[in-house]
C-alpha cells in the first residue's frame, strides 16, 4: 500500500464501505462472474485526490474485481519495466529469478498459483 493511501485504507469509513459494497455486488466480480476479492477504484486514488469523499467512498466509483480482473485492470494502466511486478498491496517490487522475460509477471501469481481445474 502506498504510504499516502495506508490512513485511508486503515480508515473505518472505508471498511464499512468497502463492505457495503461486497454485499452490494453479492461478492460477485463485475467483469467475469466469479468471486470478487477486491474492491476496485475506478478512478484510481492519488496524494491530490484522497482526501475526496465522492472519489474514495462513492458507490458510483467502485467496482468489485476477482485478482485476475484486477490484475488486468492494471496491467492494462501500468508499464512495468523487466524485472519488476506489482504485489498483493500495489507496490513495485523485483520479480523472482526467472521471470523477467516470462511473461508472467504482469500477473503476480501466475507463477506460484497451481493450476485450476475448470469445467468447460
Amino acid at each position: 500500500m502506498k504510504p499516502w493511501a495506508e490512513k485511508f485504507y486503515k480508515s473505518r469509513a472505508w471498511q464499512e464501505v468497502r463492505q457495503a459494497y461486497f454485499i452490494y455486488r453479492h461478492g460477485i466480480c463485475e467483469r467475469c462472474g466469479r468471486p470478487g476479492e477486491i474492491v476496485h477504484h475506478k478512478e484510481y486514488l492519488t496524494p491530490l485526490n484522497i482526501n475526496d469523499p465522492n472519489i474514495t467512498l462513492s458507490f458510483d466509483n467502485l467496482e468489485l474485481l476477482c485478482l485476475d480482473c484486477h490484475n488486468k485492470e492494471h496491467s492494462k494502466q501500468d508499464s512495468v519495466k523487466d524485472g519488476l511486478m506489482f504485489d498483493d498491496d500495489g507496490n513495485l517490487i523485483q520479480s523472482p529469478p526467472g521471470l523477467e522475460n516470462s511473461g508472467l509477471f504482469r500477473d503476480r501469481r501466475a507463477a506460484f498459483r497451481k493450476p485450476r481445474n475448470r469445467l468447460t
